[in-house]
């Protein structure tokens, strides 16, 4: 079993510093040198692996040990990293920075530490000589756990800047790797909710990864970060790489924040429902996962884990295709930019229909953040599907942050008091009807329901991370067949 991927973890003093562009630089920079590279993002932004995926011909993945409980990171990562010469993991906020009033939970400095990988520090030096040495050393010496093995210089203005700046952490014992100069921002633009996804913009896109890819490989020394992350060493032992196939993942600390009861709750069970005969002989289930520009927050562990689960997963564009995919079962809408689309998604009226009439029939739906949106009867004006008896709008409010949930009923993704780990990141408000069961009860900061259930419907604001919980794949497909 191979642990020892070679691997680094690029992280920055705060947002804003330059990770990004690092990041997916030295991605693409090490991918032209002809090496097989893991792309990897701390937390559960959706956005970044894009770009990372085109970086590397590889799909980005996650790592967030809020998400998936600190037991997963390691396998994730394996699994990711499977068949590759080198693993780089970008990391999220400043590199202390963990889920709120959780300590160094989900931060990027607890995953460097589930790695074991050493770390890059990424210093935007706009502002400051040689107070450089003070912020690194602090940033070095503040968790004797976490190796900080290098410092990459971000916007240095002048040779001479330069100078000062190298001549502060020489004797810091931090080596600097890499030294950016100022420079026209590379093309990636932002709006609401963060940098515009590659799915809505691939042929820039492509242009602003080989422009990222160009500034590191001309200002880093990339013998020197191979040689760090090829120094990385094993994972800590006992790691194997996760698999979709692999049974209910059962959390082995604090289990008491994953399920309030043990003897009943659903999720610490590996149920397999009895089949009949011609279930067994009927051929997978067709499920239809929403993809395109309007959806394109997904993480690649779901797919997997429905196909694992017996499903043949199809994907398809809502704003393009005006049928649901032949033979459909059951639907899946994640994350994603309706807003932007509304009209769009509006306008392709035989598409929603068919998907109202797919959820009417009591087919199995599982809709997060921008899914719910889509079924809600309209958004911003725009008429919808219609599903939920609910009208959706945007507003200047961001909600933003980590949930803890538990299903308050049983639902086609998961029973009664099944307990999972949640993501909000949106700035739209839902206004129901009547007529549907809440999703989950979340306590976060205060004890709320929310979401929908009704019939097969399972629609929330919440992003969950389906690797956590297998079972809600196998559930879903479950129903699927049976439905």
């Amino acid at each position: 079993m191979v642990t020892s991927v070679p691997r680094l973890v690029i992280a920055a003093p705060s947002s804003g510093s330059g990770k990004t562009t690092v990041a997916t630089g030295l991605m693409a920079a090490f991918a032209a040198r002809g090496l097989a590279v893991s792309p990897h993002k701390v937390g559960p932004d959706y956005i970044d692996p894009g770009y990372h995926a085109l970086a590397t011909g590889r799909v980005g993945r996650n790592l967030d040990a809020y998400l998936c409980g600190p037991e997963l990171v390691a396998p994730l990562f394996l699994h990711g990293a499977r068949g590759c010469d080198l693993a780089v993991v970008e990391g999220v906020m400043g590199l202390y920075d963990g889920a709120a009033g959780e300590g160094e939970l989900a931060s990027t400095a607890h995953v460097a530490k589930l790695l074991r990988a050493p770390v890059v520090l990424v210093v935007d030096a706009s502002s400051q000589s040689r107070s450089v040495a003070a912020l690194v050393h602090g940033f070095a010496s503040w968790d004797p756990e976490v190796r900080v093995g290098g410092v990459i210089l971000n916007k240095v203005a002048s040779d001479r800047h330069e100078e000062l700046l190298r001549e502060a952490l020489d004797a810091s014992g931090v080596p600097v790797l890499g030294v950016l100069r100022r420079v026209p921002q590379v093309d990636t633009p932002s709006r609401h909710l963060g940098l515009v996804p590659v799915a809505e913009r691939r042929a820039a896109a492509v242009g602003a990864v080989e422009a990222m890819a160009a500034q590191v490989a001309a200002g880093c020394d990339l013998g020197a970060l191979e040689a760090l992350a090829r120094g990385a060493g094993a994972l800590p032992g006992g790691s194997a790489p996760w698999t979709p196939a692999s049974p209910t993942h059962h959390p082995t600390r604090s289990a008491e924040k994953w399920t309030a009861d043990p003897a009943r709750s659903a999720e610490m069970r590996d149920e397999q429902p009895a089949r009949s005969a011609e279930e067994w002989t009927a051929g997978p289930p067709v499920v239809a996962v929403a993809g395109g520009p309007a959806f394109s927050f997904s993480y690649a562990e779901h797919t997997e884990l429905l196909a694992a689960a017996g499903a043949d997963v199809v994907t398809f564009d809502p704003l393009r295709d005006e049928r649901l995919p032949e033979g459909t079962a059951g639907l899946v809408v994640g994350g994603g930019f309706p807003e932007v689309y509304a009209a769009e998604l509006s306008a392709n009226e035989p598409l929603r229909k068919a998907v109202t009439e797919l959820a009417l029939s009591g087919a199995p739906v599982a809709a997060e953040c921008a899914g719910l949106l889509y079924l809600c009867r309209e958004l911003d004006g725009q008429p919808m599907c219609g599903v939920l008896d609910a009208t959706a709008r945007m507003t200047e409010r961001l909600t933003l942050g980590y949930r803890d949930a538990v299903a308050v009923g049983d639902s086609v993704l998961a029973a009664a008091g099944t307990r999972m780990r949640g993501h909000e990141f949106h700035r739209t408000v839902v206004e129901p009807g009547a007529g549907a069961a809440p999703a989950w009860g979340v306590r976060s900061p205060v004890r709320r329901v929310e979401g929908f259930v009704q019939q097969g419907v399972h629609a929330s604001y919440l992003h969950t991370h389906w690797a956590s919980r297998p079972g809600v794949a196998r559930r879903f497909v479950e129903r699927c067949r049976t439905s």
